[in-house]
Formats: C-alpha cells, structure tokens, sequence
C-alpha cells in the first residue's frame, strides 16, 4: 500500500505540474453544464436532474479516455516507465496508483458539475439517491477506464490524443448525453442503447431519479466493459512482452 500510495503523490504531482491537464479535464463538463443545462433545463427540476447525470457521465468518460489513454501512452514514451518495470516491486503498485490517480482526477471533474447543478439549477434527489448516483457513475466508468488503457498501451501519444478525442465526441453524443431521455432524435435513439454511454447515464439516471433503464442498454454496457477490458489486458501485455521480452 506504501508503494502504490508514492505512485499515487508523484503521478499527481506530475499532473499538477501542467496545469492545463487538469483545467481541460474540468474545463469541458463545467462549461456544458453553464452553456447547455444551466440556461435551458435550469428552472425545470426534472430536466435539470437529468442533464446533471448527463453532464456527470460526461466528465466521467472525459477524464477516463484522456487520463488513461494520453496519460499512459505519455508515460511509456518517457525512460522512467521501462525502469520502474524493472522494480522488485513489480507492475503492480505502479498500476494501482495510475488508477487511484485517474479516480482523483475524476472526482475534480465532478465537484464543480455538482456545485453548478446545486447553485445554478433547480435539480433534485434525496441524499440517498446522490450515494447511489456516484456509485453507478463509478460503475459506469469501469469500459471507459479500460478503452482508455487500451488506447494508451496500444498508442504513441500523438495518436492517442487524435483517437481519445475521436473516440470520446461520437460515444458522447451518440450515447445521448447531450439530451434528457425522449427527446433525442431518432437515430440517436435507435443506436444509443448500443453504445456504453447510454447504459452508464441510465445507471445514474435510475439512481438518481425515477428512470427505468433499458435492458438492452444495461446489457450492452456490460458487454462494452467486458470486451474492453480483454482488449486492456492484451494491449498491456503485448506493450510489455514487446519492450521487455
């Protein structure tokens, strides 16, 4: 625990070194909360309610591509990462702490989506119903962590940049998070409940609301974190049977 708690302080403090990281991470969910929900679902308790799980989902697959995935393929471009490798300790602390990090930075892009839907909106739930909401968001963020490890061990970080933006503006929008539930247009509808977005912000909705998620959207969602976390697994191995073998 003492190994992955140092990981934990330096990876931090690598990312507070470069404050745009973390301004970027926080920027986006923020400013779609003040831009779109704030002045259109604001006075409404129910949409508001909605978009804030929206926009919290949002920051959630936000900080999990970009974190991850550029943050890994960074990493490996440096010499320190095949040194720490070659530790006694093993992989194991390293990797442990990348993931306490990547909670951390989640947990900064959520707090001001939160304090925005508390202080601008009308958007409601019981204390209970806000526990349940971050453990779905948490739930929820398990394929976006591991399509994030995969784009980061498979890529150098040039082109992990260009994939996890490219990745990250069609799951979201196709996922339908830009839009409370009914009101999306058709196709939206017809391919969202495929897509891991859709089945992490029914999670939160249900958590969170009176929602019922759909069965295919549940279902797809753990199908999405299934194959997705055995294409990590490969791409981490592969990375490292290719660089140390």
């Amino acid at each position: 625990m003492s190994h992955v708690l140092t990981h934990v302080k330096y990876q931090l403090l690598e990312t507070i070194r470069v404050p745009v990281a973390m301004i970027g991470n926080i920027f986006f969910p923020s400013a779609s909360m003040l831009f779109f929900v704030v002045p259109f679902a604001g006075d409404d308790p129910g949409a508001s309610t909605y978009a804030t799980g929206s926009m919290m989902t949002f920051a959630v697959m936000s900080s999990c591509l970009f974190t991850y995935g550029v943050g890994v393929s960074e990493d490996r471009a440096q010499p320190w990462d095949p040194y720490l490798r070659t530790l006694p300790a093993g992989p194991v602390p390293r990797f442990a702490g990348r993931l306490v990090t990547g909670l951390a930075l989640m947990g900064l892009a959520l707090l001001p989506v939160l304090l925005i839907a508390v202080l601008l909106t009308e958007a409601t739930t019981t204390p209970l119903g806000l526990l349940l909401g971050f453990a779905a968001l948490f739930a929820g963020a398990v394929p976006f962590t591991f399509l994030g490890l995969l784009i980061g061990y498979s890529l150098p970080s040039k082109a992990a940049i260009a994939v996890a933006q490219i990745t990250f503006f069609p799951l979201a929008f196709g996922g339908g998070l830009i839009t409370p539930p009914g009101s999306t247009p058709a196709f939206i509808e017809a391919i969202a409940p495929y897509l891991p977005t859709r089945g992490a912000v029914e999670l939160v909705w249900a958590a969170t609301t009176g929602f019922t998620p759909q069965v295919t959207s549940l279902v797809m969602l753990a199908v999405w974190t299934v194959v997705t976390g055995a294409f990590a697994v490969w791409a981490y191995r592969r990375d490292e049977g290719r660089r140390f073998a």
